[in-house]
């Protein structure tokens, strides 16, 4: 697997869907977190609402008893001009209803761990005073 650099000029894209959309039996969130994967972008998270409304003006919340309430999910997108471009056509044809957005960003850093843990805060090592 290729280490993406990315630092600078990027291009944000940000789709909001419900939690419950689906493409072909699965969630349509995976769907494109997979294919974004799949298409070598720098990197792909799924943020899960607790209340909002779209398109069709029902509010959804977290906060009503119903277990089948349907929450707003962001999926957001950071890579290249170049790379978030050729991404869209994999949106055009996944997202049936919702909202895509897409904005200039800077990426100040862009950093992974080496050893597959999220931080390096708590390793142990730390010298002591």
């Amino acid at each position: 697997m290729t280490t993406t650099r990315l630092t600078g000029d990027a291009l944000r894209v940000t789709i909001f869907i419900g939690e419950h959309d689906t493409y072909h039996h699965k969630p349509l969130y995976s769907e494109i977190v997979h294919r974004a994967h799949a298409a070598g972008l720098a990197g792909a998270s799924v943020f899960r609402g607790i209340e909002g409304f779209g398109a069709s003006s029902l509010i959804h919340t977290a906060r009503l008893l119903s277990m089948n309430e349907e929450l707003p999910v962001a999926i957001v997108i950071v890579d290249t001009p170049e790379r978030v471009r050729a991404f869209l056509p994999h949106l055009d044809e996944l997202v049936e209803s919702g909202l895509v957005i897409m904005d200039d960003c800077q990426v100040i850093r862009y950093a992974g761990s080496h050893s597959g843990r999220h931080s390096r805060r708590h390793s142990g090592k730390e010298k002591k005073a």
